[in-house]
């Protein structure tokens, strides 16, 4: 029986059992805050800021390079500690909507403030506290909005949604990227006559990054509804503490749900190690210049829109479960592949197939959450889920820098990349799909 979408933690949610014309505007809202959000990572995190603070702030770039990845690690080990537990909260009442409306803010102004940070090693601690806030807000901000996507898609949508979403994202932050480099970067004389002596021209780019967030982030609090349910601070602590440690004592009970947590986990590992390396692979084993890893860069996020986008109607059509399969298996071909080539020409065709299956490995990942999570502790699943995605984030990177110092060789580091995405499939194998089930019960009936 369905649960009553009107009564908390009877299983029913806004989403579910509505037709998608019902909820087009709402969905479309939803959507859109990948496409905000996605700016933050892109511009501030890989390419331009990132490379300004190595570049221009830090006192060497070696040395900058070592603050600027200990500040994500940082921001990531506080979200995979703090994540399940704000999610058990949010979970208590009160909607996810305000938990987003908090943490976009915060990290809208922790790039706001990037502004600030001047070509000078004064500024490094205050650079490295204004990331570090930004990315763990931003990482925050997505734990609820993931959990809002079966209040917002039908359940004939969930993949879809998710796979607009994500491909939206890739796109948005593709486009902010470009707007940065075309209207400030590049020019001889930036928009608004800014002082490129004093790196004006790159530390407008975190105001442009917040501003952009914030404007393209309101269609989701204005159209996209949700169960709203009272919301009293000291006892949805206290219950949400509680709840959490219930789920976390019951969790092997949980048998499919923390089998995909886990096989999530290991992929998820791999594909991190292989955005992390994947520059200095290109650099070291192709001699790529770094205007050939930017454009390599970019293409590679095109191909991971593109395969999240193509991949969304897949997901619905024969499961979640199949479709990381299948993009997980493919990377793991491609990624040996990309491994025994020698040219550029092979590496740019290999790297974009790659990037095609990335996408979906990770759209697809979050409506297979979305459908398997209990209704009732939905944000407490995706708070786990985003402990998943950090609990063991220094593990690849680790290995693969052991292995291709002990063996001489980047590609043998390299390669190692490619049992964690095995043992991914290897788990995630055995784990039933309900939608797929639900998809054959359909046919039968």
């Amino acid at each position: 029986m369905a649960g009553d979408p009107e009564r908390p933690g009877s299983g029913g949610s806004p989403g579910q059992g509505q037709t998608w014309q019902g909820r087009r505007s709402a969905a479309i809202a939803w959507c859109f805050y990948d496409w905000a959000n996605s700016s933050y990572p892109t511009v501030i995190v890989t390419f331009v800021f990132a490379a300004y603070f190595t570049q221009g702030v830090a006192e060497t770039v070696e040395i900058g390079t070592g603050q600027w990845g200990a500040a994500l690690s940082i921001s990531g080990l506080v979200l995979a500690a703090l994540a399940p537990v704000l999610g058990a909260i949010a979970d208590q009442g009160g909607g996810r909507k305000p938990w987003i409306a908090f943490f976009t803010m915060l990290s809208v102004l922790a790039a706001l403030g990037l502004w600030w940070i001047e070509p000078d090693p004064r500024f490094i601690l205050p650079a490295l506290l204004l990331v570090a806030i930004g990315n763990a807000a931003f990482e925050f901000g997505h734990v609820f909005y993931n959990a809002m996507l079966p209040d917002v898609a039908p359940s004939s949508h969930v993949g879809r949604l998710s796979g607009w979403a994500g491909g939206l994202g890739y796109a948005g932050g593709l486009v902010c990227l470009g707007l940065c480099l075309v209207l400030f970067v590049m020019p001889e004389v930036p928009l608004f006559g800014l002082d490129k002596t004093a790196s004006e021209e790159v530390r407008i780019t975190g105001p442009f990054v917040g501003l952009w967030f914030a404007v393209f982030a309101i269609p989701l609090f204005l159209l996209a509804r949700e169960e709203r349910r009272p919301f009293r601070p000291a006892g949805a602590v206290r219950a949400g503490l509680k709840s959490l440690w219930q789920t976390l004592r019951q969790l092997p009970s949980h048998g499919q749900t923390g089998r995909f947590l886990l096989a999530r986990m290991l992929y998820t590992d791999g594909l991190n190690t292989l955005f992390a390396f994947g520059g200095i692979y290109a650099a070291g084993t192709f001699g790529m210049s770094f205007e050939e890893i930017l454009i390599f860069g970019i293409l590679l996020n095109v191909a991971a829109g593109i395969g999240a986008f193509g991949f969304a109607w897949f997901d619905d059509l024969v499961g979640a479960k199949a479709t990381i399969l299948v993009s997980v298996a493919a990377l793991t071909v491609l990624g040996a592949a990309i491994l025994l080539v020698d040219g550029k020409l092979w590496f740019y065709l290999l790297g974009c197939g790659i990037g095609v299956f990335i996408g979906p490995a990770q759209t697809a990942s979050r409506s297979f959450m979305a459908r398997i999570a209990p209704p009732e502790l939905r944000a407490e699943f995706f708070g786990l889920y985003a402990l998943s995605g950090k609990a063991t984030a220094f593990l690849g990177p680790a290995l693969v820098g052991w292995v291709t110092v002990m063996a001489d060789s980047q590609r043998a580091g390299m390669a190692t990349i490619l049992v964690f995405f095995l043992a991914g499939l290897v788990l995630l194998w055995p784990i039933r799909d309900p939608q797929a089930d639900g998809n054959a019960g359909s046919q039968q009936g």
